[in-house]
């Protein structure tokens, strides 16, 4: 690990922020999903919540159930023993997209920003195996890394007010999915019928960090058949 990491700093009394590099990395990112594992499995009481990031892990605690120094006193020792080493491979779900057309109106803008034509845009796009650095913007919205770096693509210069649920997008060197409607400025090259986030569900979110997913290309008359079914899927 670099020396310069890991670094600890409060963000107030309830917060403690543990950062592990300074990029995006899938080292870096196991590693923070490492140190939010150990916390939770050793379930000390004055833990709320842990939150993953690219680079770092955010450990929120009840302030008046331990000291400050008990708290980062834990979290460097755990650190202590962690070592970088190979991502493990984990299973990988597929995501159904439909691209271009209407459920892509950027899908021009990247092609000419690309210089890729719209069919290499999508054999790209769905090439990959993309991981799950992290969760935020909106519940159940994933950052994904992994992107072919032909794909890179400025995000608009004017956000939309409305993107809709499931749209599939590019911005700079990432790429991830709207999982609700929403704003929004990233480049829409696609959508998928698959439902991200639903309060209703027992497992409300699809996608979780650590996850890797690929993109599968489908058909606009595929994607209005797993609409109507996914109802009874509870996807």
């Amino acid at each position: 690990m670099d020396l310069e990491y890991p670094r600890f700093a409060w963000c107030g009394d309830g917060c403690l922020f543990v950062e592990f590099g300074d990029g995006i990395d899938l080292t870096i990112n196991s590693m923070v999903r490492a140190l939010g594992r150990d916390i939770h499995s050793l379930a000390p009481g004055w833990l709320v919540e842990t939150v993953p990031t690219y680079r770092s892990l955010a450990i929120y605690i009840d302030p008046w159930e331990s000291p400050r120094e008990e708290v980062e006193e834990l979290a460097r020792s755990i650190c202590q023993s962690l070592e970088p080493g190979p991502v493990r491979a984990g299973p990988v779900l597929e995501i159904p997209v439909c691209y271009g057309g209407e459920f892509g109106p950027d899908m021009k803008r990247v092609s000419e920003h690309t210089g890729l034509s719209p069919e290499d845009v999508i054999a790209i796009h769905s090439g990959s195996c993309y991981h799950v650095f992290m969760m935020g913007f909106t519940p159940g919205f994933p950052y994904l890394g992994g992107m072919d770096r032909r794909l890179e693509t400025p995000r608009l210069p004017n956000p939309r007010t409305v993107i809709p649920e499931g749209s599939v997008g590019i911005a700079g060197k990432q790429t991830g999915i709207y999982p609700i409607t929403s704003p929004g400025g990233w480049n829409l090259v696609g959508r998928t019928p698959l439902r991200l986030f639903d309060q209703e569900r027992e497992a409300p979110f699809l996608l979780e960090a650590g996850m890797n997913i690929v993109f599968v290309p489908i058909s606009a008359e595929t994607f209005e058949t797993i609409l109507s079914e996914r109802g009874s899927t509870g996807l």
